[in-house]
């Protein structure tokens, strides 16, 4: 293995919250790692491509009281080709983050801090935050695009080196901003995106061409502010959310931000074909619930059918521990079921089933069935922990209701876990899945693959990364043919 190292200054990280100490805490160094050490098993010869996952990695602590969703955006990729495996990490090399360093110290407040109005630029749907762009990271153009879930820019990323190659330019654009989540449909190379915004319009759509330009963008009318998460597509439509658990319009009128549920308001899921009009959009009810992220999406006759993870307590009833972190604690925990919604685009009707009732989240399925009818999705699942905690991944076969689990050893955290197929793959589930798995106690860090078909039996290649992965929040998988070289 040979290794290069660059060690940065970590400004101001002294906090005692638990998702700012090891396993959780910021890396200070970028690292590339040529010809990873196999601890056991192979790097199978038929996989080339490149996974990468981010998260909050801070470099500047933002000020006031931290939340683990201020961290600066961090990229770890590992490069898998010809047998062999290349890991690098790369912080988002974003606006915000050049312009604290300059200063040497925070600039904005962190989410559970009251806004600072005198700032003269901001992002956020409540334009009060830093655009840490720490959330996403989507297949587009031969490369990814990092984004935040807030809102913010679209920054470009290099698959293989991890260099921030600017952004998306979204304002020449005509458009506001971009969320995380936006869905990019690798068959015909576009990349479909929301916003939203706690002032009208409440929430945009688009559609990125193949080669960046614009290709369709509308407002969507909302009842009033909304935070949204996620949304999912068909070849034709595109389904956008809202739910019933958003800001007190009453507290944010006076720029309190209160993230509150309300039962008694349904859940709200917009279809609207994807080069459609804004008043072309047809709203569906359902049960009151929120959803942080969905698996896929497809036709199916008259009707469209959406796979979502729902979360069984919105806002949490109680905190956790009795420190200033608590409230915290308490909503980063999730506790989700794998569901099925049915949108009758004749009459109407709207069913909802459950799948399963085991605590999985993180979704990733095969991203060439994006949009179209798929039958596998492979999720994390959730340890009954303080923190939020991956201890494992189960395979679900939605035909027949089968699922494939492997947990794993103790102490152990996992990484949301993308689908990579083999080349010359020739069904579904022909490939791998890619994550990284992190000891806490020793802080020992392990790119795993798995073989799709067979999860249960582990990994079938484990190799030693020189530095501790922080646990994080989302990934994608780049194919290499689609690289440029």
């Amino acid at each position: 293995m040979r290794t290069t190292i660059r060690d940065v200054t970590l400004l101001a990280i002294d906090s005692d919250s638990p998702y700012l100490v090891p396993p959780f805490g910021p890396v200070h160094a970028e690292v590339t790692a040529e010809d990873l050490d196999i601890i056991a098993g192979e790097v199978p010869r038929d996989l080339d491509g490149v996974y990468l996952r981010t998260g909050p990695n801070p470099r500047v602590l933002a000020s006031g009281r931290p939340h683990w969703f201020d961290g600066d955006g961090m990229i770890h990729g590992a490069e898998i080709r010809d047998g062999r495996i290349t890991y690098r990490n790369r912080w988002v090399d974003t606006t915000g983050l050049g312009m604290e360093l300059d200063a040497g110290a925070a600039i904005w407040p962190g989410l559970m801090s009251p806004p600072d109005r005198s700032l003269k630029m901001a992002w956020g749907s409540d334009h009060f935050l830093k655009d840490a762009s720490n959330t996403d990271v989507a297949v587009y153009q031969g490369g990814a695009v990092s984004t935040f879930y807030q809102c913010g820019d679209a920054y470009r990323i290099d698959a293989r080196t991890l260099e921030t190659k600017g952004t998306i330019e979204l304002p020449r654009m005509g458009v506001r901003s971009m969320s995380a989540h936006p869905k990019a449909d690798e068959q015909t190379g576009e990349l479909l995106f929301f916003d939203y915004d706690s002032k009208p319009p409440y929430m945009t759509y688009g559609v990125l061409a193949p080669d960046g330009s614009l290709r369709h963008h509308v407002a969507i009318d909302l009842p009033g502010a909304r935070l949204p998460h996620d949304m999912a597509i068909t070849e034709n439509y595109t389904i956008l959310h809202d739910l019933p658990l958003f800001w007190d319009p009453k507290l944010l009128a006076r720029d309190i931000h209160k993230v509150t549920f309300y039962p008694d308001m349904p859940s709200r899921f917009g279809i609207i074909p994807r080069y459609g009009k804004g008043d072309s959009i047809r709203w569906f009810e359902a049960d009151p619930c929120y959803i942080y992220h969905t698996v896929n999406a497809w036709e199916d006759g008259d009707e469209i059918v959406m796979i979502a993870c729902r979360h069984m307590e919105p806002e949490p009833r109680r905190n956790l521990g009795d420190t200033e972190f608590s409230r915290m604690m308490a909503w980063l925990r999730m506790d989700a079921t794998l569901r099925r919604w049915r949108f009758n685009l004749k009459t109407g009707e709207v069913k909802e089933e459950i799948l399963d009732d085991l605590n999985s989240e993180f979704p990733t399925i095969n991203g060439l069935m994006t949009g179209r009818k798929s039958r596998y999705c492979y999720n994390v699942t959730i340890a009954d922990h303080d923190v939020l905690w991956f201890d494992g991944l189960i395979k679900y076969d939605l035909e027949t209701g089968r699922s494939d689990r492997y947990r794993l050893p103790e102490g152990w955290m996992l990484s949301e876990s993308p689908f990579a197929p083999r080349k010359g793959s020739r069904a579904e589930d022909d490939g791998y899945v890619i994550s990284y798995a992190t000891e806490s106690a020793s802080g020992k860090s392990e790119v795993l693959i798995f073989d799709a078909q067979n999860i249960s039996t582990g990994p079938i290649c484990r190799a030693a990364v020189p530095q501790r992965i922080p646990p994080g929040f989302h990934s994608c998988w780049v194919r290499g043919e689609t690289i440029p070289a």
